[in-house]
């Protein structure tokens, strides 16, 4: 191979393996090239993330050692996306009857949703993570999106046990904006114990479902690592429970007499 289809290649595979940790003599087996060589590859490569604000390759050295890629992206590039957001979600056709806002055309988008994901896991990448958490239903795409960055698997949370996937953990909770008891289920196959987990919704306004996820998960000795939310909005009659999140979008009104639609960046980079 010729150095630049190498590169390709490398840009490639690492854009495709984030977070895998691959030896060296892997690529000098794969494309007849020696060590050297490579090294320099991977220096260019490292430089191209770089400046381009979509990551880095960290490498060590020794028989255990390898090159992974951190795909972390620049802060300037996921406010700017933010921005857009906040801009889409300020259109007063987006209200619906009883002061809701309509959001699912944008969950629906695979660009929108990969951005999502790349502006939480920029937030998250310094934080040892085995899985993403999310409940059924608008949280899943976020979670996937999420979850191909870290490379780990997703576990949803379901509102109604499901016969195909066997024994279930279950618990009632209490919605912190509907003031209603819920409940939701997780099989016992769907999360090993003991492991650290991040929990990514769509939309939050008292934090119960969240807090309620965070209990449930407590039951499999599951440490809640991070906790990732699309939009936030100003809850009126109830005390917000959850304190410790990262929002990308805060929804300070919703004003359905007016036409009118407040909404600001969230707390992203508050938290950092």
């Amino acid at each position: 191979m010729k150095r630049s289809e190498r590169i390709v290649c490398l840009v490639s595979y690492f854009l495709n393996s984030p977070y895998e940790r691959v030896q060296l003599s892997y690529f000098t087996d794969q494309y007849k090239a020696s060590k050297s060589s490579l090294s320099e590859d991977l220096d260019i490569v490292n430089d191209m993330f770089v400046k381009e604000g979509i990551g880095k390759l960290t490498r060590i050295t020794g028989a255990m050692g390898g090159v992974t890629y951190e795909p972390v992206f620049s802060q300037k590039s996921n406010e700017d996306f933010i921005k857009s957001l906040c801009q889409k979600l300020a259109d007063p056709a987006r209200i619906l009857p009883g002061g809701y806002l309509y959001m699912s055309d944008l969950l629906g988008d695979p660009q929108t949703v990969k951005k999502i994901g790349r502006a939480f896991v920029s937030v998250f990448s310094k934080v040892k993570i085995d899985a993403v958490v999310t409940v059924e239903t608008k949280g899943i795409p976020l979670a996937y999106a999420v979850a191909n960055y870290l490379n780990v698997p997703v576990v949803i949370i379901r509102r109604d046990p499901k016969v195909t996937e066997g024994s279930s953990v279950s618990i009632n909770y209490v919605s912190g904006s509907s003031r209603r008891i819920q409940t939701m289920v997780l099989s016992k196959r769907n999360l090993a114990e003991n492991l650290k987990v991040c929990i990514i919704d769509d939309f939050m306004k008292a934090g119960g479902t969240i807090t309620g996820m965070v209990d449930l998960l407590s039951e499999f000795n599951a440490e809640v690592v991070a906790i990732g939310v699309l939009a936030e909005a100003e809850d009126k009659y109830n005390e917000r429970v959850l304190k410790n999140y990262t929002s990308l979008i805060n929804v300070k009104d919703v004003d359905a007499k007016s036409k009118k639609i407040t909404v600001n960046q969230g707390s992203i980079y508050k938290t950092i």
